[in-house]
């Protein structure tokens, strides 16, 4: 799992770069992926994961950060995904498909990545190519001398489009704006509150436009240990001129942060999974078998560490 969300959403955290900027206006410099992404702790050196829809593979260095992933439909069908890095930055991200047991040139892409410094702080530059060598996209994302996201810059063939990133802080809350053309795309909202039963929690609204109006809306409230403990998603009525609620997810967690209930609200109607763990070090460690009721269905994971050199008294 990724951040405690479902194992199938892995391939939305992993689209390529370009799809993800195309669909958000707001891409960023690649993130490097490591253990604790995938709720794993210790000296991970690969692990396996079954799931309903396939099999999927993670390879992580000594330090912990994702190198390889190879998610497999079936014997014959499979995609895997390389991460190359250089001075502790990914250089190169290359997703390479496979279907019918053959390499897939047409649908296999790379992303290559450039860092550069310049007066107002850093450039990033991704080029995004086709193993047929077919130019598909070109982001270039600026940062100031704070390393902040200022604007990204996307160039292909239909031309130059340019986001800015705007950031404003009033009464305690930090909103980050992203718009095309003056024309706000996204804001996203930033807030503290205390409770006294749950201590310190980060609220986060994300609202999203269309042409210029209103779309939908995410709240999502991160407990002090960074997961998330409510997702709220919001529609825009047109005819109220107001966001609504259309569904609401409330999350609990283990002593060792991992998922355990997923409470689901449409309107009245009400729905709960609960999700229970088997461990390779007793009750503790990595779990290797997830079970979700009342589903009754079950992920699995085979994990192998590096050796850990013994330490001399």
């Amino acid at each position: 799992m990724i951040k405690n969300y479902p194992l199938k959403m892995l391939r939305t955290f992993l689209v390529p770069a370009f799809m993800f900027a195309a669909l958000t206006a707001s891409a960023q410099k690649a993130k490097i992926f490591t253990i604790s992404d995938f709720d794993l702790v210790g000296k991970v050196k690969t692990c396996f994961v079954i799931t309903d829809y396939g099999k999927e593979e993670f390879n992580f260095n000594e330090k912990g950060v994702l190198t390889k992933l190879t998610t497999r439909y079936n014997e014959a069908d499979y995609d895997i995904t390389y991460y190359r890095f250089v001075n502790e930055e990914i250089s190169e991200k290359r997703v390479e498909n496979y279907r019918d047991g053959v390499f897939d040139k047409s649908t296999s892409i790379a992303n290559i990545y450039s860092y550069d410094s310049i007066p107002s702080g850093k450039k990033i530059t991704e080029n995004i190519i086709s193993y047929t060598k077919e130019f598909l996209d070109q982001y270039e994302y600026f940062y100031d001398a704070a390393d902040k996201l200022v604007e990204i810059k996307r160039n292909n063939d239909s031309g130059i489009e340019s986001t800015m990133v705007t950031y404003t802080t009033d009464k305690g809350e930090a909103t980050t704006t992203y718009t095309i053309n003056n024309e706000v795309q996204k804001t996203v909202r930033v807030s503290d509150r205390k409770t006294k039963l749950k201590g310190v929690q980060r609220i986060e609204l994300t609202k999203e436009f269309l042409e210029g109006k209103p779309s939908k809306a995410l709240e999502q409230i991160f407990n002090q240990q960074d997961k998330v403990v409510s997702e709220n998603f919001f529609d825009f009525d047109t005819s109220t001129n107001a966001f609504f609620s259309k569904e609401l997810k409330t999350y609990s967690y283990n002593t060792l942060g991992m998922l355990t209930e997923v409470k689901t609200q449409h309107g009245k109607l009400v729905s709960t999974k609960e999700y229970i763990y088997q461990y390779d070090n007793g009750d503790k460690g990595n779990w290797i078998k997830q079970i979700i009721t009342p589903d009754n269905t079950f992920i699995s994971r085979k994990i192998k560490y590096y050796e850990v050199a013994a330490i001399e008294e």
